[in-house]
């Protein structure tokens, strides 16, 4: 079978929904060094390789909503389809305490040779589904751990992360909010303004309403688990959807 560095489920596409998930895969393609970036089996289960559980419950949410979902097929440390090209991170030689070997020493051409192979591919997938898409709205999917770096436990259940456009993001975050049961981050546990990355792009530059949505990864670490996380979701977006349509 084929490779490629994405993966598209339709879903019987219904607009306005687009889903991505930039950090579906932990794989390593046979054309990175054979398969292997010199680290172990144990380190590439871990969140600086994907985003656990982010995958499934994007597939579940796209079930829910109709809507196509678009995945990535490389692991993060491959390079990161979340940043911007010239970001310093785009390719990671050190994260949350791991080295990983095949970075240290990387050359500019191996990282150019990494943008054409899977990087570029998986953001003109992106554009392919969103352009036949009358006002599309982007929900990009993540997961995060609930300590990183070993400095204190992360507190929220979700977080919602947004630019400097915010229409839709203080609609979704007033309906998740009226759920006391949760907590909610607003940009938490990261800020939403990253220059490059995927919403910026595919989103912030072309006026699209958008929203990235964190989810604590030990919060969706099964099946039963992502599909209930998946319901939450999709009810608010729905929801908050409502709101802005008025």
């Amino acid at each position: 079978m084929d490779y490629k560095p994405f993966q598209i489920f339709k879903n019987k596409p219904r607009a306005p929904w687009v889903i991505i998930c930039d950090h579906a895969s932990n794989l390593v393609p046979e054309s990175i060094a054979e398969g292997n970036l010199g680290l172990n089996k144990i380190e590439m289960q871990r969140h600086i390789a994907f985003d656990v559980g982010a995958k499934s419950l994007a597939i579940e949410l796209g079930n829910i909503l109709n809507a196509p979902v678009v995945c990535s097929n490389f692991s993060r440390l491959v390079i990161d389809p979340n940043r911007g090209e010239k970001d310093p991170t785009l390719v990671m030689q050190l994260y949350d305490g791991t080295i990983i070997p095949a970075n240290k020493n990387i050359a500019k051409q191996e990282i150019l040779r990494r943008l054409n192979l899977f990087y570029r591919p998986y953001h003109n997938a992106i554009d392919q589904i969103l352009a036949p898409i009358e006002n599309p709205i982007i929900v990009s999917i993540h997961s995060f751990t609930p300590q990183l770096k070993g400095k204190k436990k992360r507190p929220w259940d979700i977080g919602l992360l947004a630019a400097n456009d915010r229409r839709f993001h203080n609609a979704l975050l007033g309906c998740f909010a009226s759920d006391p049961r949760l907590c909610i981050g607003d940009n938490q546990p990261y800020i939403g303004k990253l220059p490059g990355d995927t919403i910026d792009k595919h989103a912030i530059e072309k006026g699209r309403l958008n929203t990235l949505v964190e989810v604590r990864n030990d919060l969706i670490a099964n099946n039963e688990n992502q599909k209930t996380w998946a319901k939450i979701i999709g009810k608010n977006l729905n929801q908050a959807k409502d709101l802005l349509d008025g």
